[in-house]
């Protein structure tokens, strides 16, 4: 007898100022910021309210996801875990099996496959592998770019930033997502193609054919990072003539520090400097159409009711 359940994979991020040092610190494999790095991360979590609401909307997307599955009927516990704060993705999947839970699907909550997603796959391996025989079977889900209520959430949203303004054909609309190493992409990550797909698709659905595309929230390393970049772009934008702008993150799910400061603060300084009304649309944190993309992975991941995932799926 099998025991299914599904397993939400996020970042993480500090809800207080006293975490932030802590959180990059791990972010950074052990290395503490410096006192101005650290100054400056803490400034810009006090400048977004005290902290990430990020953990808070993945709990609500969790509860969401558990609510619609057994509405789908398929009543299954959904657990969350984080890379690089509590409840850590080693914890919990040690809590699965604690629970009994012999199969599971594990999900980014990162659309796009990518080297960062990766990274997820490695920390759940790693978990069950420290587990053994005790580790249920994952199948892990690496990229949903392309899922079509994911696409649909994307358009509703950017649709309805741009009806803010008063002619929405005329306003500029630009996509981002967070940067990566340049190394990363010519070594073959295919990041920047299934950016490519979630972009043209939301643009079709709005039934636009031009827009434009920028990388945003770089790390700060002297290694060159994906372009072009978002602050450059809407400077280039105003010296084309543009006035209005939407801009609609779409690599990323939930409002936190990459969107609440580096859009919200950071982007929209650059955009008043040079005369561009900015608008962002509203994130689709725990939104029916996110949920739904995401019920539909499980059920066409996991096994009919009772059936085992192959024994070379990961984690066993």
């Amino acid at each position: 007898m099998t025991t299914p359940a599904v397993l939400l994979l996020a970042y993480g991020s500090p809800d207080s100022l006293d975490q932030v040092e802590a959180y990059y610190t791990d972010i950074r494999r052990g290395n503490p910021p410096t006192p101005e790095l650290l100054a400056e991360l803490t400034d810009r979590y006090r400048a977004i309210g005290g902290g990430s609401p990020l953990s808070r909307i993945v709990e609500d997307q969790r509860a969401a996801l558990e609510t619609e599955l057994a509405r789908r009927g398929r009543p299954i516990p959904v657990y969350a875990g984080m890379r690089h704060i509590a409840p850590r993705i080693a914890a919990v999947i040690e809590r699965m099996a604690d629970d009994g839970v012999t199969d599971a699907v594990a999900i980014p909550l990162a659309p796009q496959a990518s080297m960062s997603v990766e990274g997820y796959r490695r920390a759940v391996d790693a978990a069950c592998a420290a587990l053994g025989d005790r580790a249920p079977r994952i199948a892990f889900v690496a990229s949903w770019c392309r899922e079509p209520a994911f696409i649909e959430g994307l358009a509703e949203t950017t649709g309805e930033a741009l009806a803010r303004f008063p002619d929405p054909a005329a306003v500029r609309l630009m996509f981002t997502a967070h940067s990566l190493p340049q190394r990363v992409v010519d070594a073959g990550d295919v990041y920047p193609d299934e950016l490519v797909a979630t972009s043209r698709l939301v643009a079709d659905a709005l039934g636009r054919e031009a827009y434009d595309f920028a990388y945003q929230s770089a790390g700060r390393t002297d290694e060159p990072w994906l372009g072009p970049e978002i602050l450059a772009e809407i400077r280039r934008l105003a010296g084309d003539g543009a006035t209005e702008l939407v801009v609609s993150p779409v690599g990323f799910i939930a409002d936190h520090l990459e969107v609440l400061y580096d859009i919200d603060i950071e982007a929209q300084g650059v955009a008043r400097e040079v005369g561009i009304h900015l608008e962002r649309p509203r994130m689709l944190d725990d939104d029916p159409h996110l949920v739904s993309a995401l019920a539909g992975i499980v059920e066409r991941t996991l096994p009919p009711t009772g059936a085992a995932f192959p024994a070379a799926s990961a984690g066993r």
